[in-house]
């Protein structure tokens, strides 16, 4: 079984090029999401995953092998240690698929936690009483749902599949959001999703992997920024570590995510690191959030910053 990043870089992706200098931005909340409280005045990361080496205690999937874990743990301790130190008090954490559909060691996770992880949690669509599944899973702290999209005939089947149809519809009803992890191709299926049910939250993971290859094609691009016209719809600016040249300081993504930024607003913008990946083959935490919160003066404001680190994160995941 391929290892999450060769999945990542050779079937996904994002990118583009500029270098820009640093503006050593801090935390800072604007005046619509103050809190006296350090966690609230911190950094959201807004997607990591999270494992634990004890598969008695949390089996994984029979599709996974044990030394297929790689790195074997990546507990919630070790990315604090991670997080903490750039000021990230914050994580959303996305269902790893080693457990397939079994939650637990998430929600665990989350109800040890209390405050400071939100979940997105993966569900069979197929399955009975998909409405009670997300009910359930809400009460937990779940505030998403992970879909896989990678494959364009799997997206476009989404619109005729009972199970899906009922996700979106319960997500728009109950401000869940649906979190695709997709390629380019799959983004026209996508948005004929939110066309349906233009009142659900998403979430597109890591720009829709557009670019990986190092260059960004304008019509997959151009595809992502159309889904800007459902207000709904954000996306998350992640995964550094296998975007465009792939190496810090991560610059020359710099364009692309301008163009997001004038299409989408900032406000439906969200960074993310993809831990444990992005701590890698020489790829740091520090690195991920400098990006954003150190560069780019010529491209983001310091509002746009503060939006994008912490703010649409808070509105989408932690409500």
């Amino acid at each position: 079984m391929p290892s999450r990043r060769q999945f990542l870089t050779t079937t996904s992706g994002a990118t583009i090029g500029t270098s820009l200098i640093g503006s050593g931005c801090k935390p800072s909340s604007s005046s619509d999401t103050a809190s006296t409280t350090e966690t609230d005045d911190g950094w959201i990361d807004a997607h990591s995953h999270i494992w634990t080496p004890d598969t008695d205690a949390y089996p994984i999937h029979d599709s996974y092998k044990k030394e297929n874990m790689k790195p074997p743990s990546f507990t919630p301790e070790e990315l604090f240690a991670h997080c903490h130190p750039e000021g990230v008090t914050r994580i959303v954490l996305i269902q790893m698929s080693f457990y397939k559909f079994d939650n637990s060691y998430m929600l665990d996770m989350m109800k040890k936690h209390p405050g400071v992880f939100s979940g997105v949690a993966v569900i069979d669509e197929a399955a009975p009483d998909v409405e009670g599944t997300m009910k359930a899973l809400k009460q937990k702290g779940v505030r998403g749902f992970r879909l896989r999209a990678g494959k364009k005939e799997t997206t476009e089947s989404w619109v005729k599949s009972p199970g899906m149809r009922a996700m979106w519809k319960y997500g728009a009803d109950n401000g869940l959001a649906m979190c695709p992890l997709s390629n380019p191709d799959a983004l026209p299926a996508i948005a004929a999703m939110c066309k349906e049910f233009p009142k659900t939250p998403v979430v597109i993971d890591h720009f829709s992997r557009i670019g990986v290859s190092g260059t960004v094609e304008k019509s997959d691009l151009d595809n992502l920024c159309s889904l800007a016209d459902f207000e709904n719809t954000h996306v998350k600016t992640s995964a550094f570590y296998a975007l465009g040249k792939k190496e810090a300081p991560y610059t020359d993504l710099g364009p692309m995510i301008g163009r997001l930024r004038d299409t989408y607003g900032a406000d439906r913008l969200m960074w993310a690191t993809d831990c444990p990946y992005q701590v890698q083959n020489n790829h740091t935490y520090a690195d991920s959030i400098a990006l954003i919160r150190d560069h780019l003066d010529d491209v983001l404001s310091p509002k746009d910053k503060n939006w994008i680190l912490r703010d649409t994160a808070k509105k989408v995941f932690f409500n």
